[in-house]
This record gives C-alpha cells, sequence and structure tokens, in this order.
C-alpha cells in the first residue's frame, strides 16, 4: 500500500469514471459574488451521479477488483452517500453489495440505496460500531471492504473532482486564490488537495465542517488526529465522522493551509441561498463550504474562491422546513 496518494492516481481515476460519472459543471453567480465580496467558482458535486461526490471513489474502488471479487461482493458503511455511490457502482458492474447504515440516516438516502439493488444493514450510530459490524459481516461472506474514506482508490476517485475543478478554472485564464471543501473524513479534501498541488500549487485549500464535529480544524491546529465528543450533534448527517482518517489526515496535514467549521444554523441559511438564488438543491453537509463562504468564515475579499458543493441528497420534509423556518 502507498504512503501517501500519487497525483497519477487521480487521473487514472479520472480514465476509469469516464462515461460512468458526470463532469460536473463550473458555476457562476452575480449573487454569490455579491454576498461573498469575492469572485466565487463552484464545484456542485449535488449533480454528480446520485447526487454527491461520493460515486467517484467508489466506483473507481470497485472497478479495480479482481473477478473473484465481484463474484463474493462488496460491505461498505455510509449514512448515505457513500451508500448510494457505492450501491450505484456495484449495480453498473454487477455484484452485490451490502452497507451498513444507521437507522437514522435520512429516507431519501436509504430509500435510493435500496434502489440499486443493495441490502442494507442498520445499527444504532451512538450505541454500536459500524466499522466492527461491517467487518465482521465482510468476513463471514469473503467479501470486499469498501471504506468511505480512508482508502487511497477511494480518495483517488473523489480527486477527479479537483482535477475537474482546476482544469476548468485555467480553461478560464483563471486560478484559484482559495477553495473550500466540505470535509467529514477527510477523503474528498485529501483527493482534492493533491490535484491541486499538481495542478495550482499556489490555491490554498480548507476544510470546512460543522462546528461540533471540527475534527479536522483542531488536528490541523494540533498536528494530531482529535476526536468529537460523543454527545456531539449536527444537522449535517454526511459530516459525522468521528475523527480524521488514518490515511487522508497525513495528507491533509500536509497539503491544507488550515481548516473552517460554520453552524448548523449558517447551513440552513447556506441551504435557502443556493435554492433561491442560485436554484440549486444542497443537503445541509452539502452546502458547509457554500456556509463559510456566506458568512465570512474567512477573509475572502476580491478573492478567486472555489466552493465545493458536495452533496444534495435531503429528505423533502427536511429541505420544505428548512426553506420556511424563518418565514412563518
Amino acid at each position: 500500500m502507498p504512503e501517501t496518494l500519487a497525483f497519477s492516481a487521480i487521473t487514472q481515476a479520472a480514465d476509469r469514471l469516464h462515461g460512468y460519472a458526470s463532469r460536473t459543471p463550473l458555476l457562476q453567480s452575480a449573487a454569490l459574488n455579491a454576498a461573498t465580496g469575492a469572485n466565487v467558482f463552484l464545484k456542485p458535486e449535488n449533480l454528480q451521479r446520485t447526487g454527491s461526490f461520493k460515486f467517484r471513489g467508489a466506483f473507481n474502488r470497485l472497478a479495480q477488483l479482481s473477478e473473484a471479487e465481484k463474484r463474493a461482493g462488496v460491505v461498505a458503511w455510509s449514512s448515505g452517500n457513500h451508500a448510494q455511490g457505492v450501491a450505484a457502482a456495484a449495480q453498473i458492474l454487477g455484484l452485490s453489495a451490502t452497507i451498513v447504515m444507521p437507522f437514522d440516516a435520512p429516507v431519501v438516502k436509504r430509500e435510493q440505496t435500496e434502489r440499486y439493488g443493495a441490502d442494507i444493514v442498520f445499527y444504532d450510530r451512538y450505541a454500536e460500531d459500524r466499522e466492527a459490524i461491517g467487518r465482521r459481516l465482510a468476513r463471514e461472506r469473503g467479501a470486499t471492504l469498501v471504506p468511505s474514506y480512508d482508502d487511497f482508490d477511494i480518495m483517488a476517485g473523489q480527486g477527479t473532482a479537483g482535477l475537474e475543478l482546476a482544469e476548468d478554472v485555467s480553461k478560464q485564464k483563471s486560478a484559484l486564490d482559495a477553495l473550500l471543501v466540505c470535509c467529514g473524513g477527510g477523503g474528498l479534501s485529501a483527493g482534492m488537495a493533491t490535484a491541486f498541488q499538481q495542478l495550482s500549487p499556489q490555491t490554498k485549500l480548507y476544510s470546512v465542517e460543522p462546528e461540533d464535529f471540527n475534527d479536522h480544524q483542531r488536528s490541523l491546529r494540533s498536528g494530531v488526529r482529535e476526536s468529537n465528543a460523543e454527545e456531539a450533534r449536527s444537522l449535517c448527517d454526511a459530516l459525522l465522522s468521528t475523527t480524521p482518517g488514518e490515511l487522508t489526515f497525513p495528507i491533509n496535514k500536509a497539503l491544507l493551509s488550515g481548516g473552517l467549521c460554520v453552524s448548523d444554523a449558517a447551513v440552513k441559511r447556506a441551504m435557502r441561498f443556493a435554492f433561491e438564488s442560485l436554484k440549486l438543491v444542497l443537503e445541509p453537509g452539502g452546502a458547509v463550504a457554500l456556509a463559510a463562504a456566506l458568512e465570512g468564515a474567512l477573509d475572502l475579499q476580491g478573492a478567486n474562491v472555489g466552493v465545493v458543493l458536495s452533496g444534495g441528497n435531503v429528505d423533502p420534509a427536511l429541505f420544505q422546513s428548512i426553506l420556511y423556518e424563518n418565514t412563518a
């Protein structure tokens, strides 16, 4: 196993994903530029296949399985976006998938995972260990484990979003001063940071997390992997990792310029802004980087800034309640 992520692994992942993943567009908005004081370039991974960036890493990992491994199937754990990515990739490649999901996962994520043909094993995220459950199932079935972030093939797949973003900004004869990336376990930020180190090394990358799950922010400051409190809660179900990944953190420690965090209230405001001004539907976890830009978590005045919108899988009832929260 390599000790770090190579840029060549990302370009190879892009070749595997060609024809399967969407090359999500580069978007700009006069309203967003006015609200932030920056020149913002959006990477809307909510428009990706399965509604989040997670399909990239999942397909890249599954596409490299041997024929024997494909026959045995795969096991993954996820609150929903990685679940859908793995399930969709498995369906395309013709193999079975079992997903360990929390009981309180958004209904839309659970139903979509089932529609892609995966079997779901539920667990209590506050009382049970999803990784232990997943490893037991994989061992019993002889299946391959597909981690949600702590895997170099997963990171390489996620890094293709950074490859596309850097290339598309360059085509506009521009370059990013900063890039804000939604962060849970750190796979997306590690992949994108590796791509940008090669293609746009002057760009400063920042992870963005919910304020009670700011383990990357604290870990980047201390230099060691910090953990979140057991009682921590957040609306951002996609970003509730307990600590930075063992493999992702060394990469992020070396390549990120810092970590930011935002409140759930700020996330709700960002979701409303995205819907009203950008005409985009974002899930809470997919809106944290946009929230950081809108809330001024970093001085962006006059800068060229990339913002990753990482997912749009939100339950309709929750989305409606957030949209109308301050209008009654």
